[in-house]
Order: structure tokens, then sequence, then C-alpha cells
């Protein structure tokens, strides 16, 4: 299952008050906020992000449905070619119980891992 997505936008500004508008009927709303991101979802939880900056490649985080399989993730994706981007672990800055890894895949895109629980 898909965790969360981000895309890169050239405007901020309009592609939030789009996307704002456009997923409204859907039931999003902005739900984070950091300078240049925004997180919109329903229920609280952000699953589409957009971001200030250049296009560039996706940003794609899949459910992992614990620790031991966020771990199980990096290692068998770097065993595949991918490049790491960031070990397994917390990630508190996110939420208190965000624990993720990412890698950079053969094409460049920026493919997590995530869980939500404590553990």
């Amino acid at each position: 299952m898909i965790d969360h997505l981000t895309l890169r936008v050239a405007d901020y500004a309009k592609s939030k008050a789009f996307f704002l508008a456009a997923l409204k009927p859907l039931g999003y709303e902005a739900v984070m906020e950091f300078e240049g991101f925004c997180g919109l979802g329903e229920g609280g939880k952000p699953d589409f992000w957009i971001a200030a900056g250049k296009q560039e490649p996706a940003h794609i985080a899949f459910l992992a449905k614990n620790h031991a399989a966020v771990d199980a993730f990096h290692a068998a994706a770097l065993k595949a070619g991918a490049k790491d981007n960031g070990a397994p672990g917390p990630r508190k800055d996110y939420h208190p119980t965000y624990y993720g890894a990412f890698v950079i895949d053969p094409d460049g895109h920026n493919i997590e891992a995530v869980c939500h629980k404590p553990e």
C-alpha cells in the first residue's frame, strides 16, 4: 500500500490553491505544512504532499507493517542496486512514532518504507 506521495511544483502558492480546491470534494484538506511543503489528506493523515522546487524525481512511500519490514525493505533495496538515502530509524521530526528508511531507485526516485506504529 502506498503511504504517501510528494510532487515538486514550480509555483507553490498556485499549486497549493489548486490542489486544495480540486481535492476538497474528495475530503482532502491541508493537514500539515512546513515552509514550502504542504501535506493534504483526510482524517488528519497527509498522504499527498506538494513541495516547492524544481520538478524532479518523485517521492513514493510504501506502508510497512512493522519496523522489521522497514529494515528488510532497506536491505533488499540496497542489495537490488538502490543507493542509500536514509538508513532505517525514527524520524521524530515527522511525528513521534514515524519509523522509515529511504533509498534512491535506479531512475533517481526517492523510495521509502514507513511504519507509523510504535515498537
